[in-house]
């Protein structure tokens, strides 16, 4: 074991010492990284998933981990850092926060390195540019250039899609889109979700075409942590059966969701 390995080792297992356990909604023994907190590893800004408003980190993640963190008679606790340490499965193993919320994609490279709960948001990719311009697809796009943010979905399926393009990259979804609204990019390609209400919030930007690419959110747990996850699902399904997910849903998405 390198020493670099060795000293992450030791700093879980002294933070693991830390931990508190509490009962789940049926009962069962579930282990928190701090006493009366649901810690919630996210990277801002990402709305309308989770954005910081008014001194106060708000979203249709945050709602629904709020959820959860009530079931357990928690707070939600919500932890700001680089996306890149929350796909590895880094910020779970050294137990910076107990459950990963980041509008975030399950694929099959990221499930080696995280456990997901079920799905509780079904994406797509999408090209956003500005209004008229003569983009439908990403073919469109080539000698142009094309921002993509480090990491996600929506890098992957433009640097397959979009070959004759140059791909300008970006750690962060803000200088992303800033990047495009100056007139840095000619288009930009990633989730549907925070592209519509950019667009929505920005009339000289429309969304010029979607990718039905049939991706699934889910929340982030560390491997093997079967309680935490388990009890992800059980809220989730169970406010999807009250209503109260449709209800959250239409609160930041202004529609019902697809059935």
């Amino acid at each position: 074991m390198s020493a670099l390995a060795a000293t992450t080792a030791a700093l879980a297992l002294l933070v693991g010492c830390t931990s508190t356990k509490v009962s789940g909604s049926d009962g069962s023994e579930l282990s928190l990284v701090e006493k009366g907190k649901l810690k919630t590893c996210t990277h801002l800004p990402y709305e309308p998933f989770q954005v910081r408003k008014n001194n106060k980190i708000v979203g249709f993640d945050v709602d629904l981990v709020d959820l959860v963190a009530e079931d357990l008679k928690v707070k939600q606790e919500i932890v700001d850092t680089p996306f890149e340490g929350i796909q590895t499965g880094e910020d779970l193993n050294t137990r910076k926060c107990d459950i990963a919320a980041a509008g975030m994609t399950i694929t099959p490279v990221r499930e080696k390195n995280l456990d997901f709960s079920d799905s509780y948001f079904e994406a797509t990719q999408a090209l956003l540019a500005k209004k008229g311009a003569p983009y439908r697809s990403l073919a469109d796009l080539k000698g142009k250039r094309l921002g993509v943010q480090q990491g996600t979905t929506g890098e992957v399926y433009g640097r397959k899609h979009a070959p004759g393009a140059t791909k300008v990259q970006f750690e962060d979804l803000a200088l992303l889109l800033t990047n495009l609204k100056t007139g840095q990019l000619d288009a930009v390609v990633h989730d549907n979700g925070v592209l519509l209400d950019y667009a929505k919030k920005n009339p000289e930007l429309a969304v010029a075409a979607e990718f039905r690419t049939g991706e699934q959110y889910g929340f982030g747990v560390q491997t093997g942590n079967d309680a935490l996850r388990e009890e992800v699902n059980k809220v989730l399904k169970k406010a999807k059966a009250d209503g109260r997910y449709d209800r959250i849903y239409r609160k930041w998405f202004s529609a019902a969701p697809k059935k």
